[in-house]
């Protein structure tokens, strides 16, 4: 079974609200000894679909971005065993033991939660959301919509999952700008592709509806 180091750069490029990468104040203070995490994946998917583990490695030596560790964890499947050595990047870590000062920010992102349709989720698209008052210390109070559910959709509650306000970042981030405005709020994507308020949105109807 043939494996990779992944790179985690690119994976928070394709994800960078929900894939973590250690920020540069951490990565700083690695010396030997230290351990990271790194993510070992199968050149292909098994047939149950597994593609590799993150691992903890304790660092050997470092020169400049470039390290030696051993690994420090005893793998599910792939050919290694505990305490060979694997050379890295710094490209390659994913975790490290120290606290992030960046932390708080990614807790947003991940524990801040949103009500979202299906459909936004399958076309990757959204264009109205409202903010009600939150129910419960980690809703958000957002709901999130792509704008072409019609009235049988909406009243359908299979049709919305509960998810991180980061999945949503990763469609569209320009919400950042108005995303902490208190309830109740609502606004609308305009012909331009650009978010504006719904000043006359129709509370009354939606509470009580």
């Amino acid at each position: 079974m043939n494996w990779y180091l992944d790179n985690v750069y690119d994976l928070n490029k394709e994800s960078p609200y929900t894939f973590y990468v250690p920020s540069s104040e951490v990565l700083d203070k690695l010396v030997v000894d230290d351990y990271v995490k790194l993510i070992f994946v199968t050149e292909k998917a098994e047939d149950d679909g597994y593609r590799g583990e993150r691992m903890w490695v304790q660092i050997t030596s470092i020169n400049g971005k470039k390290f030696k560790g051993k690994l420090d964890n005893e793998p599910h499947r792939l050919p290694l065993e505990i305490g060979d050595v694997v050379s890295f990047g710094v490209e390659n870590i994913c975790d490290t033991e120290y606290q992030d000062p960046n932390s708080s920010k990614w807790d947003f992102y991940f524990d801040s939660l949103v009500t979202v349709s299906e459909d936004v989720l399958e076309r990757e698209e959204f264009n109205f959301l409202l903010r009600d008052h939150p129910n419960g210390e980690e809703d958000f109070g957002w709901s999130i919509f792509s704008g072409y559910e019609d009235d049988d959709y909406l009243s359908d509650s299979e049709n919305f999952q509960i998810v991180s306000i980061g999945v949503i970042l990763n469609f569209d981030d320009s919400i950042l700008e108005f995303i902490h405005e208190p309830p109740l709020c609502a606004y609308e994507r305009n012909d331009n592709g650009v978010f504006y308020k719904i000043d006359d949105y129709d509370w009354e109807s939606y509470l009580n509806g």
